[in-house]
């Protein structure tokens, strides 16, 4: 294990960035995802009133386009890394030189002070970030924050003047069918504006890291270089940020992908608030239904969210929820997939209460249900999801600090398996407690400062790795 986690160390400290300007899904059989609503409005939101059609007269999209256009970014992301040498090189005394890439992306400006949100993979590893304008003016730009698992970045330029910014929409209420604009610089043509419907919603993909999401999915021609774009209604506004395309050519070939606004503009304000993402639970897990699961569980419905157990001190056991409900609605949202329920779990924070039809035996039941805390987060200065301590594992690892690795990321992601077998139990040669505190210490660190992390197993064996904060 020892020579393992060395090498860990190795892989980490001489890793090459790798830079991405966009994200392909292959298309896979079957694909599966899981989750995570709505805070003050500290953000320009516009509540959408869909009792009247969004289709504009003659299907002009002029006037949403123009709303639009100017407050869609073109982000240019500097990253620098070593090039690899060979033994000659090394024989040779000849060092590894410094290689610069440059990928390209969209943002969507939502504040006229400056914020913008964009994908995290276009900011990813950058040594620096320029963005510019429609008119041509560019700016520096600085990360305020960022969330991987929903791949979700926002970013800040200073100026003097106000800027036109998108005011976001009621993801929640677009509707399948309805039309919609992609803003964004495919191929770095800047300003490009296409149009499509939204095709689906809830939509859950397979990501590369196995994260789970819900997307809204539209015909709107998406390339790369529009990651990070705006998606809008026909009355200009913001229901989603572009993000992938499923195709077998890495161009856009009918499907694209975005985060719904409700969720991305939660992860804006906690990290705006925070400097990171709260993350809340209702407390079960289960499957989604269908003719031969309801002939398996032995239930008539064939549509929603069967209960297989209920998570102790949750808020949904607090309200009663049992093993055998089966979730039809939640806050009035149809949920016919896990991917609908985690999508409108993942908008809202903890503390957050949302009204929970489902089906038990023969009768509808209603409950509210507080949202509770997620204590799984991820920290991406260490590529690793990291989770509260329970008094069980407590004992396990005989500690009486410390928090539990779940799993890795990057460049630590073939070691996942051996990490999860630890806690950590120092950063810095300073005890951790929790989840918070691990991010505490982080805050002060600077980027690139190494980080001395100890962790112990359950037998007892401690292990250290020293790694460069991200």
């Amino acid at each position: 294990m020892k020579s393992t986690l060395k090498t860990i160390g190795a892989a980490m400290l001489g890793g090459a960035i790798v830079l991405g300007s966009y994200i392909t899904f292959v298309e896979q059989d079957e694909p599966q995802l899981p989750l995570v609503v709505e805070s003050d409005n500290a953000l320009p939101i516009t509540t959408v009133n869909y009792t009247g059609s969004s289709i504009p007269m003659n299907n002009d999209f002029a006037q949403a386009a123009e709303r639009t256009v100017h407050a869609v970014v073109h982000v240019k992301n500097l990253t620098m890394s070593k090039s690899k040498i060979t033994l000659r090189d090394f024989y040779q005394g000849r060092s590894a030189q410094p290689q610069y890439a440059i990928g390209t992306g969209s943002g969507v400006i939502i504040t006229p002070d400056g914020y913008i949100v964009t994908n995290n993979h276009v900011i990813d590893n950058s040594n620096e970030l320029q963005v510019t304008l429609n008119n041509n003016r560019t700016y520096n730009a600085t990360v305020v924050g960022t969330e991987p698992s929903s791949d979700i970045a926002l970013i800040k330029i200073e100026t003097d003047e106000d800027l036109p910014y998108v005011t976001f929409g009621d993801s929640d209420q677009a509707k399948i069918g309805e039309w919609v604009l992609a803003v964004g610089n495919p191929f770095n043509l800047t300003s490009t504006v296409t149009a499509g419907i939204v095709s689906a919603k809830g939509r859950d993909l397979n990501t590369r890291d196995n994260t789970q999401q819900s997307f809204i999915q539209t015909d709107a021609a998406v390339n790369p270089g529009n990651s990070g774009g705006a998606l809008v209604n026909t009355r200009g506004e913001l229901i989603g940020i572009n993000t992938a395309i499923q195709s077998p050519t890495g161009s856009y070939a009918g499907y694209s992908f975005a985060v719904p606004s409700n969720n991305a503009r939660k992860i804006i304000e906690d990290l705006m608030e925070y400097g990171f993402v709260q993350k809340g639970m209702l407390g079960i897990s289960g499957s989604n239904l269908n003719t031969a699961r309801a002939r398996e569980l032995g239930v008539d419905r064939s549509e929603g969210i069967y209960v297989g157990s209920v998570v102790e001190d949750s808020g949904a056991q607090e309200a009663g929820l049992r093993e055998g409900d089966i979730i039809i609605n939640i806050d009035g949202v149809r949920t016919r997939t896990f991917a609908d329920l985690t999508g409108y779990i993942g908008s809202k924070n903890p503390g957050d209460v949302v009204r929970v039809k489902a089906v038990r035996g023969d009768r509808m039941r209603d409950f509210d249900i507080v949202i509770t805390e997620n204590t799984t987060m991820t920290i991406p200065s260490l590529e690793m999801d990291l989770r509260d301590l329970n008094s069980d594992e407590k004992r396990l690892f005989k500690v009486d600090n410390g928090v539990r690795i779940v799993d890795a990321r990057g460049d630590l992601k073939p070691y996942s398996s051996q990490l999860s077998q630890f806690v950590i139990t120092k950063i810095n040669n300073v005890a951790v407690n929790s989840v918070s505190e691990v991010r505490q210490i982080l805050n002060g660190v600077e980027r690139n400062d190494m980080l001395y992390i100890e962790m112990k197993s359950p037998n007892g064996e401690i292990e250290r790795l020293r790694l460069p904060a991200n």
